[in-house]
This record gives C-alpha cells, structure tokens and sequence, in this order.
C-alpha cells in the first residue's frame, strides 16, 4: 500500500509527514491487503489565522477494484484532524468489507443429529420401523 502525504498551508516537515503516515496506516492496517493507495490532504484552511476547526485532514482510500473512497474531519488540532479522519476512513472500509462478505442465510433447517431426534419425522420413522418390523415378526410383510 502506498502512502502519499500532502500539506496545504501548513509547513510539512519529513517528521511532520512520517507521523501523519504512520497515524493513518496505523488506524487502517488491518485492510493493508484490500487498499492498493493512501492519499492524505492535511491543510489549514484559514491559513496563518487561528480559528475554531480550521485544520483539515483528508483521507482518499482505493481500494482494489473498487471506487475509491475519501473522508475528511476538521479540527482545532492537527493531530484531531487526523486521527478524526482516520476513524472515519476505518468505519467507512468497515462498512466496505461488511458489504463484501459473504451473508450467512438460514434455510430453517437443523441438521444437527442431536435436535433430529426431537424432530416429528424422526418420530415419524421410529413409529414406521416399529410397525414394519411388527409385521415381519407377523409374517405380514
């Protein structure tokens, strides 16, 4: 899985981009076999200015053979914005990977042995072997 960090209007240090990296690809390993890449868009939306939620995480997924999927989370923090993101993009592949499995159906049968015996045509058939073996006994067959 390729991991792409990009910074607008924040200054992006390599340590900068090395903890965001490894943030979202820490939330997201467990489907590192599905997501062939990871774009992370980390920007400040009123630039230098300070302001309630001004920071920006966006997080695009693709996943293998699919569309790709993208979130986004604002914040007062980076490091909220971030890790706000990055849950959303893990529910969102949750969400994906539930979709993909396969549904287990019930047909309404039980086949376990233990629950044939309370069943009527178990009951059934005892009651039939029973009478035929009455009249074999009989010579009645």
């Amino acid at each position: 899985m390729q991991v792409q960090v990009n910074f607008n209007q924040i200054e992006g240090s390599a340590e900068l981009q090395e903890w965001v990296g490894s943030a979202v690809v820490e939330r997201l390993e467990r489907f590192e076999d599905l997501l062939t890449r990871v774009e992370i868009h980390v920007s400040d939306e009123n630039a230098q200015k300070s302001g309630a939620e001004d920071k920006r995480c966006q997080i695009e997924a693709r996943p293998k053979g699919y569309r790709s999927l993208s979130v986004s989370h604002k914040a007062e923090a980076l490091d909220l914005a971030v890790d706000g993101a990055a849950e959303k993009m893990r529910h969102a592949l949750e969400h994906l990977t539930g979709k993909l499995d396969a549904k287990v159906t019930s047909t309404g049968h039980l086949d376990d042995p233990i629950n044939l015996e309370d069943s009527q045509e178990f009951t059934d058939s005892l009651i039939q072997d029973e009478f035929l073996a009455k009249q074999a006994a009989l010579g009645k067959e």
